[in-house]
């Protein structure tokens, strides 16, 4: 391989990354929302991996019933995770037109993973 398409592939390269690094914090400003109990629980997260707000409907609210509240805020806040990578996800997947390039970041890196 000569020096000329070594230096070319080294630019590509350095573009994608950082059309990624703009993508990732373009994706940060996207949320996603999820819901458990028939709306009774409503999660937003962003494309960052962060909970950005959770709603919770009072009629949801019985304190003798505390374990049915958190097993509906985790399974929304679980959907609304998985949506938020998913939406990143698909994202990156347009940028790189499809290709799988590892160590190029993508959301699994931002939720350290």
């Amino acid at each position: 391989m000569s020096k000329k398409m070594l230096g070319d592939m080294m630019r590509q390269a350095q573009k994608l990354q950082a059309e990624m690094q703009k993508m990732q914090e373009e994706a940060k400003t996207k949320t996603v929302e999820a819901t458990a109990g028939g709306g009774m629980v409503t999660v937003v997260a962003n494309g960052g991996g962060e909970l950005v707000s959770i709603k919770i409907e009072k009629d949801v609210v019985n304190p003798d019933d505390v374990d049915m509240l958190q097993d509906l805020i985790l399974a929304a806040a679980n959907e609304a995770l998985r949506r938020a990578q998913q939406m990143v996800n698909e994202e990156m997947s347009k940028l790189t037109m499809g290709l799988q390039i590892p160590g190029m970041g993508g959301l699994g890196n931002m939720f350290g993973k």
